[in-house]
């Protein structure tokens, strides 16, 4: 015991990382407070002291609310992956006599990063034995990941897989809907033409190509047209640049929801019908047996609104 090197001693713990995670998926740090069930006062010096403990700014503080600096996002990225292989740790500690079988695992669509981490502390408890590790690394490209065996399974979107090697399976569908500012031009429309999408200006996320490429062939058949399309990087600023009537915003109806409350906001859908979203599971053959029981218990967390299967 006395060769094992010293551990490093981080600035930051886990607390701080929590309340990193809730201001960048809140945006500013009321919201982030509530979250946290402290208060704003408390998670404005949380911030600032985590911010001196490491040298560097990890928000910037505009109009829109709290944004993510590119130190910020990378802290985001690894505490999430971090926090759970920490939940993950302490489920193999207290039971320490279950074999472990391990799957990595990474979503297309970073908004469902917001449901996966939860969704992955219930699956500890359903699923003795599944070691699950987060590979966000792997979001933008996942199938690229997969085929080169850094990735056991990927929750998917509109990305092809191979079929030979991999098994896939649908697992929910959600509704891509179009939100606008009540005083926006478009908010008096009972629905919404490809026209009107050519002619104001729409705001998303940091979306796939694959997925990019999905909408515009589900809106526009063969036609490209050029839209005029910005990106933010949170679901948050997307809907107060809308807000502001600078655009209309493509979101996923169930990430959107939860902040439709103040009446402000106006959910628009296509004239030619709902626009559907489908989700799929896909994995490596060689761990079927523990893909499938991901499977079933994935399916047990779909949030409620969401088609399963």
């Amino acid at each position: 015991m006395d060769d094992i090197a010293p551990p490093p001693s981080p600035r930051l713990d886990v607390r701080d990382l929590r309340v990193v995670l809730a201001l960048a998926s809140s945006g500013t740090t009321a919201r982030a407070a509530a979250v946290l069930h402290l208060t704003q006062p408390a998670v404005s010096r949380a911030l600032l002291a985590a911010e001196e403990r490491l040298g560097a700014r990890l928000f910037d503080r505009t109009p829109r609310g709290l944004v993510p600096t590119l130190a910020g996002q990378e802290l985001v990225s690894g505490a999430t992956r971090l926090l759970v292989e920490l939940g993950d740790l302490e489920h193999r500690v207290r039971a320490p006599a279950a074999p472990s079988i391990r799957l990595r695992l990474v979503c297309e669509c970073y908004t469902a990063y917001h449901w996966l981490p939860s969704a992955l502390v219930t699956l500890r408890k359903s699923l003795p034995g599944l070691h699950l590790a987060l590979a966000v690394e792997h979001t933008r490209d996942p199938v690229t990941a997969l085929v080169a065996g850094e990735l056991d399974v990927a929750l998917l979107t509109t990305a092809a897989v191979p079929r030979a090697g991999f098994e896939t399976r649908p697992l929910f569908s959600d509704e891509i809907i179009f939100v606008v500012a009540a005083s926006h031009p478009l908010a008096s429309r009972r629905a919404l033409t490809r026209e009107d999408l050519r002619e104001h200006g729409l705001l998303t996320g940091q979306t796939p190509a694959a997925e990019s490429q999905w909408f515009m062939t589900q809106v526009f058949g063969r036609e490209r047209p050029r839209l005029r399309v910005e990106r933010l990087p949170l679901t948050e600023a997307i809907l107060d640049v809308a807000r502001a009537g600078l655009g209309v915003a493509v979101l996923s109806e169930w990430i959107t929801t939860p902040h439709l409350g103040k009446g402000d906001l106006v959910v628009k859908r296509l004239a030619s019908g709902p626009l559907r979203r489908p989700w799929r599971m896909a994995w490596r053959k060689e761990v079927g047996d523990a893909a499938r029981r991901l499977l079933a218990a994935l399916e047990s967390t779909v949030p409620r609104g969401l088609a399963v299967g």
